[in-house]
């Protein structure tokens, strides 16, 4: 039998703490089942209030929408899933799911692409700090005071609303100022005058070359008369020559009362800028001429014959207001841009957060086996930022489903309906005078169906992220 020395002796035998015994294969000793059970028990401590907020805040609400939309209007009535069938038989809720559909085809790929452009543009700048503060500063505004600020700004009178003041005056720089009218008329009772179906004057009597046709209308408040207007009465006298006919065309109404009507009297002024014509037996204009300060104007180079003077459609019609930003056909893109200013400033700070952490290294390379920056750009930049731009989609998308701030504040009344959206219809129905919370429920749950998909797409590439 082998003998054992000291030096191989068991640890046991050497002063070292005996081993615990061992349990069953596969299950911890009771103090490690004791110590998983107590951090359990902390963890459940500390989640409780967190729990508690959530079941009162989303689980309960929803699920007292799905019961609430299978009960009638009054609440007392089951009805099970009509609610559901008028929802999609209601023109409104249609319109408002169609708005809907261009809001999450357009708003999240237009903010998620423009933010990329201006996190690639301000990347080697010196001040794109500052820039990125900049276009992050709207998201410190709330929806109400972003509304109300474009919902000015969107104005058709372009005294107030600067985006049609700025077209205004690109189209009166192109086009020039088109002096008229639209409140100017013929004379009650004047004979001199017929009114065309087209909004034009002409003369009722032809005239002949060599003569003088002086054309008075009223109706122009003393307001909107032009500054530089001067009075018609000394070139109503001068003599036309062979050839031409000439006369003024004025405001038949002497200030302070007095004056004989169709008869330019001292004081009347003309009204400069308008176009008068010629008009030949035809029915072709011969000749044109524009009215100058005194409403002076001079027909030259006709021929022998008859004419009628007319002043066209033109003179009578309104200046040009700008773009009616807040009419049936741009009132959905209006918000939206509307949207994209507040929102174009998170884009391009997420997007320039990856664009900062991506490797330099792979995009010099690329350079230098001579891919020029569009080819860097399309081939590198996009496919590495691709997990950025698709959580900043996929947000964008989730967030444009429950946009109604600005769809409320921006659209008039007579055109909401053309701007609805699935919660602006949503609130509408239950509390905006329709007082139907069963149909309204149904809506809210068919938001919510529709954006669970988004969430879960989110939630499931962030995952990814962290694996």
């Amino acid at each position: 039998m082998p003998v054992t020395t000291p030096a191989e002796a068991p640890a046991t035998t050497r002063g070292a703490p005996p081993l615990p015994p061992r349990g069953k294969p596969g299950r911890p000793a009771a103090p490690v089942r004791r110590a998983v059970r107590r951090r359990r028990r902390i963890a459940a401590v500390f989640l409780l209030p967190a729990l508690l907020l959530l079941g009162a805040l989303v689980a309960y609400p929803i699920v007292f929408s799905v019961i609430r939309s299978m009960y009638d209007a009054s609440g007392d009535t089951f009805v099970g899933a009509d609610n559901y069938t008028e929802m999609f038989q209601d023109p409104a809720t249609l319109r408002a799911i169609r708005n809907s559909a261009i809001w999450v085809v357009f708003a999240p790929a237009l903010l998620t692409g423009l933010g990329l452009v201006l996190a690639v543009l301000t990347e080697k700048i010196r001040w794109k700090t500052a820039f990125k503060l900049l276009m992050f500063m709207p998201m410190a505004i709330s929806f109400l005071a972003a509304g109300i600020i474009f919902r000015l700004a969107y104005e058709q009178d372009p005294q107030r609303g600067v985006l049609n003041a700025v077209a205004v005056s690109v189209h009166d720089n192109f086009q020039g100022e088109n002096t008229s009218f639209p409140t100017a008329k013929a004379r009650l009772g004047d004979k001199q005058l017929t009114k065309g179906h087209d909004g034009s004057y002409r003369t009722t009597h032809r005239t002949s070359p060599g003569n003088t046709v002086n054309l008075g209308l009223v109706g122009v408040p003393p307001k909107e008369m032009p500054p530089a207007a001067r009075p018609a009465a000394s070139a109503a006298k001068a003599p036309a020559a062979d050839g031409e006919l000439r006369g003024v065309v004025y405001l038949d109404f002497t200030p302070g009362g007095g004056g004989k009507p169709g008869t330019v009297d001292r004081g009347e002024r003309g009204l400069p800028k308008l176009s008068v014509e010629a008009v030949d037996s035809h029915g072709k204009v011969a000749a044109k001429a524009t009215t100058g300060p005194d409403g002076s104007y001079r027909l030259t180079g006709l021929a022998p014959g008859s004419y009628a003077v007319q002043l066209p459609a033109n003179d009578f019609a309104a200046p040009y207001q700008g773009i009616s930003w807040l009419g049936p056909a741009l009132i959905t893109p209006a918000i939206i841009g509307a949207y994209m200013w507040i929102w174009t400033g998170f884009a391009l700070v997420l997007i320039g957060a990856g664009l900062s952490s991506m490797p330099r290294d792979v995009m010099e390379a690329a350079r230098m086996d001579g891919a020029n920056e569009w080819q860097v750009f399309r081939r590198i930049t996009v496919p590495l930022l691709s997990p950025v731009l698709g959580v900043v989609f996929v947000t964008m998308v989730i967030n444009v489903m429950k946009v109604f701030d600005l769809v409320y504040i921006i659209a008039p009344g007579p055109v909401q309906q053309d701007a609805n959206v699935l919660a602006l219809q949503m609130w509408l129905v239950s509390f905006g005078g329709g007082n139907n919370q069963g149909l309204g429920s149904a809506l809210g749950v068919l938001l919510l169906l529709l954006v669970v998909p988004a969430m879960a797409l989110n939630i499931r590439r962030f995952r990814r992220s962290q694996s």
